[in-house]
């Protein structure tokens, strides 16, 4: 028997992935795997850093292999925002419980300050994000079971919504 993850979740930087999904593993019982977080330990570099030493598609292939290895476990698990754009990664996610967390610009920009640990938004952060977001939506919407939109909402708040979608589907 194959286990799968619980819950998988996507969307852009600032949505509440890591937050919402360590919380959701808790109240869930269940362990609690951020695809970023993977990929550092495993490299033992910074993602900026990999970006910077390495290049984009260095990081993405070490990406998709964090999100295969994470999704071949039992739990919560966020991906990097990025991720489900690489075509690997979006047929990986086929058949999983996928959870896309929706946020506006004020939400997101609060949340996560736009610095320079997220390299894709290093230059002219608001625009790059707002492209990415125009870029990324219609993949983020297709791969999802549901959208819950995060804007103004605390991390328990989602969790709860979260929590009552999976409710009905289990």
């Amino acid at each position: 028997m194959t286990v799968r993850p619980t819950v998988v979740l996507i969307g852009p930087p600032g949505a509440g992935k890591s937050t919402v999904g360590a919380h959701l593993a808790q109240t869930l019982g269940t362990e609690f795997v951020d695809t970023d977080a993977l990929v550092e330990q495993t490299d033992g570099r910074t993602i900026s850093d990999i970006f910077v030493e390495d290049g984009e598609p260095a990081f993405r292939r070490m990406e998709a292999d964090a999100v295969a290895r994470a999704l071949d476990g039992a739990g919560v698990v966020a991906l990097g925002g990025g991720a489900p754009m690489q075509p690997s990664v979006a047929e990986l996610l086929s058949g999983h419980h996928v959870v896309f967390l929706d946020v506006s610009i004020s939400d997101a920009s609060g949340r996560i300050g736009f610095d320079a640990s997220r390299p894709l938004l290093a230059v002219n952060p608001r625009a790059t994000w707002t492209r990415l977001m125009n870029e990324r939506r219609p993949t983020y919407e297709s791969l999802a079971s549901v959208r819950i939109d995060t804007a103004g909402c605390t991390p328990e708040q989602v969790v709860e919504q979260v929590n009552a979608w999976f409710a009905r589907e289990s």
